[in-house]
């Protein structure tokens, strides 16, 4: 499904190759089997990934998914922290990964939420649907640490609530956050669970058929 695949490009870091995809991944967002209203929520994050340098998008999504567990992409991590268990739980998702027939990119975590969507765009809509639903708490977590920011990225969680067959989260009950500029969460300094595994998601979330 090539709407996962636009999923997993509007969660990724910003590249310059992302900027110049937007008006495909727009054409895919209006196709694709969602609500006008997630439609439009997408396409307002596309439309804002767009604006001014590729310097101050990065800034924008460092800012957000770089300050704090709650925001973190990686889904086990709000799971189990970096704890042993989370280890254990990302050698069984690349386990299945791997007997799809995908194997990482070196630099990639298997339980980081662009790289999960990438795999789900080779599957079929049940297992895709499947996945999502397992994980829909984590998802909903996620979302709802977004729309307290206020950012537009929460678009991005509430279509796969929809497409996992999950309420979307109502926004109008989600209290705002307050923060203080460069407020940092202590636990994201954190050694990740696996040795020299970078702190920060990759820039890009890619996997090869084998």
């Amino acid at each position: 499904m090539l709407l996962f695949r636009a999923l997993s490009a509007l969660l990724s870091y910003p590249s310059q190759d992302m900027r110049q995809a937007l008006p495909e991944i727009a054409d895919v967002v209006r196709t694709a089997l969602l609500t006008s209203r997630e439609q439009r929520g997408l396409l307002d994050l596309i439309d804002e990934l767009g604006q001014g340098g590729l310097l101050e998008a990065e800034e924008r999504y460092v800012d957000l998914f770089d300050r704090g567990r709650a925001l973190s992409l990686h889904l086990f991590e709000h799971l189990h922290g970096d704890s042993r268990e989370r280890g254990e739980a990302m050698v069984e998702l690349k386990r299945i990964y791997e007997q799809a027939g995908f194997e990482l990119a070196a630099r990639e975590l298997p339980d980081y939420l662009p790289v999960l969507l990438e795999y789900l765009s080779c599957r079929d809509l049940a297992e895709a649907r499947a996945m999502l639903a397992d994980c829909a708490h984590i998802l909903t977590t996620i979302g709802r640490s977004l729309i307290a920011r206020g950012s537009r990225y929460a678009a991005v969680l509430q279509a796969l609530l929809v497409i996992a067959g999950e309420r979307p989260i109502d926004a109008a009950r989600v209290p705002p956050v307050k923060e203080r500029p460069g407020s940092l969460d202590r636990e994201w300094a954190e050694e990740p669970a696996f040795a020299g595994a970078p702190m920060t998601p990759a820039p890009t979330a890619r996997t090869s058929s084998v």
